[in-house]
């Protein structure tokens, strides 16, 4: 498994529990941080993810109900709106990481996490936002100011 890949299913699990069970983010981070050997790098990007997620939670989860509104957010599974939140931090705030890269690698978790209609689900949504990238970039550039 690649290294970054690695850090977003992390990054994924972490995300997942602060939602299931409202845990602290930084001790949840922590916590699973320290119950697996990793890489520097792979750790740095999964702390790179949650804590740079969770500050825009609301505004990416504003985002995501606006283009996905056949599906409101309560409905959407919180493995597959923790997967799309990812993806669209990664679109929106980590200019490292390719568009192409991040759609692929939200639809592999989608697939390793999710349902059975979860991969199909995630692509169709950032499939829709992926000619939006410029957009999305601007948007979110002027919410982190």
């Amino acid at each position: 498994m690649k290294l970054r890949t690695k850090a977003r299913g992390i990054a994924l699990q972490v995300l997942y529990e602060i939602d299931m069970a409202n845990h602290n983010p930084v001790e949840v981070l922590e916590l699973r941080l320290s119950q697996t050997s990793l890489d520097e790098q792979v750790e740095a990007f999964a702390r790179k993810l949650v804590l740079g997620i969770i500050p825009h939670k609301s505004d990416l989860d504003n985002f995501i109900s606006q283009h996905a509104p056949e599906w409101p957010l309560n409905q959407v599974a919180i493995i597959d709106l923790n997967i799309l939140r990812i993806a669209l931090w990664e679109f929106a705030f980590d200019t490292q990481t390719p568009l192409k890269v991040a759609i692929n690698e939200a639809i592999e978790l989608a697939k390793l996490y999710g349902s059975d209609s979860s991969a199909r689900f995630v692509n169709g949504v950032l499939g829709g936002l992926a000619n939006r990238q410029d957009e999305i970039q601007k948007l979110f550039g002027k919410i982190a100011e």
